[in-house]
């Protein structure tokens, strides 16, 4: 038997039904992959189901809920291959072929993690974080947590997810580390991952964390002078959109929530260069770059 090159971890919790789906899916790569479930906390009887219909999966159980940040980089922690693919328990790969696709797109050590394209069936048919085209490596700011592949080791020596985040916001946080180590998120050209959001989704806590955090990741990353003018607009905008969507309330609790963390975390500060944060902010705004424009600019690799 061949050995796996590559880890599938899933972590998840009350969504067996989901869940079967995003394993069956792993289970028809083209390759061999460890396939790895870290259940935090299920009383759904998660467990049993994937004892049962899944018997060579390696199923880690936490009997309390950790959280799914800590839980994610638990997975990570027990992972044995060089390449982890992480998917959430109500996604699926479309077509047997997205590992195989995706590992050829780790062959330039710049990079470190891959931005899988990704479907939401449940709204449309558009295709996400998809590179624009050829085998040119084109660099963007973040993936989402559902559809990506990262180096395990680098994940591990840039010490994972920041677990003070609890919910929301971890995969832009660890890109711009990744960024400032002198590695890049590259977009992937794989067969999309299919992310079916699940009703069981809770919003209010999405909420919460998402404006919590975006204080957080300011405080966390930024480097001065440009920090107060990143805490103004990330405030302004949680705001506006918190008016926009009707849960303005909500919003602004999850805003002073952030500022509230920040005086705990004083000396957590470790703001990456301003060249690093330029480029960064670059990338967000005007979407992806090809690695060639922006390698010189570029911190050496290091770890």
């Amino acid at each position: 038997m061949s050995i796996p090159r590559a880890s599938v971890v899933i972590t998840t919790k009350n969504r067996k039904e989901d869940l079967r789906v995003a394993l069956e899916s792993a289970f028809t790569q083209s390759v061999p992959v460890e396939v790895l479930v870290v259940d935090d906390g299920s009383t759904d009887g998660t467990a049993d189901m994937v004892r049962d219909e899944f018997p060579v999966t390696r199923l880690e159980r936490s009997e309390v809920s950790v959280g799914y940040i800590v839980a994610r980089n638990r997975a990570a922690g027990l992972a044995t291959t060089s390449i982890v693919f992480s998917i959430d328990d109500d996604a699926a790969f479309s077509t047997p072929m997205v590992v195989e696709q995706t590992l050829t797109e780790f062959a330039n050590p710049r990079v470190g993690a891959v931005a899988i394209p990704y479907t939401e069936p449940n709204k449309s048919q558009r295709i996400h974080q998809s590179s624009p085209g050829g085998t040119e490596v084109f660099v963007t700011d973040v993936f989402i947590g559902t559809s990506h592949a990262l180096r395990r080791d680098i994940f591990l020596k840039l010490g994972g997810y920041r677990e003070c985040l609890v919910h929301q916001g971890e995969e832009g946080d660890y890109c711009l580390r990744l960024l400032n180590a002198g590695f890049v998120t590259r977009l992937g050209r794989a067969d999309p991952i299919h992310h079916f959001e699940s009703p069981l989704r809770d919003l209010r806590r999405m909420d919460l964390h998402g404006r919590r955090n975006d204080v957080l990741f300011a405080w966390h990353n930024v480097p001065m002078p440009y920090l107060p003018f990143h805490l103004a607009a990330t405030s302004s905008n949680g705001l506006l959109s918190g008016i926009k969507l009707g849960r303005p309330l909500r919003m602004l609790r999850g805003t002073l929530s952030g500022y509230g963390a920040c005086l705990s975390r004083w000396t957590h500060r470790q703001p990456v260069g301003a060249v690093v944060y330029r480029l960064s902010r670059r990338l967000k705004k005007g979407g992806a770059i090809r690695l060639d424009e922006i390698e010189l600019t570029l911190p050496e690799p290091r770890l």
